[in-house]
């Protein structure tokens, strides 16, 4: 018979792992989306839960830490395939290696949040967001580091 715990119930997972799945991907996919960049707040939740669920599965189905490393290192494997799907060239300059970078990022803080470390991915996802916000900040402020493939593209009226 179904009951309300029951239905609740998610087996190896938490919903205080869940929630933390979802503010994590929340903050860093609204600075992504709202500066129009790709992996924004749907990509960014679903890329750390996901995450979270496959080493959250292979801690609660093996004590055995090598399974769990293995499990990890796919994983990882896994993320950079995804990455490498984001980067493309425009004339000549490659663009995406920014939002690479962050789905590596969201995977690690899913692998965190698999593992316990739940208080410590809410801080590196502000470390993160302190990098992503702060170093465009120093960009505009510091012309010189405008240069090269980091120049923004000029609109053509």
């Amino acid at each position: 018979m179904l009951t309300l715990d029951s239905i609740f119930d998610l087996g190896p997972f938490q919903w205080s792992a869940l929630l933390c799945c979802m503010i994590n991907g929340l903050l860093i996919g609204i600075e992504r989306q709202t500066r129009g960049k790709p992996v924004g707040i749907r990509t960014s939740i679903l890329i750390i839960s996901g995450t979270y669920f496959f080493m959250a599965m292979a801690v609660s189905l093996s004590p055995n830490t090598l399974d769990q490393a293995r499990v990890l290192g796919q994983i990882i494997t896994g993320v950079g395939f995804l990455g490498a799907g984001v980067m493309m060239t425009l004339d000549g300059k490659i663009h995406g290696v920014t939002s690479a970078a962050v789905i590596w990022v969201l995977a690690a803080l899913g692998l965190m949040i698999g593992l316990g470390y739940l208080t410590q991915s809410v801080v590196i996802t502000f470390l993160a967001l302190s990098v992503l916000y702060g170093v465009d900040k120093a960009e505009n402020t510091f012309h010189s580091l405008r240069r090269g493939v980091h120049q923004k593209l000029r609109r053509r009226h």
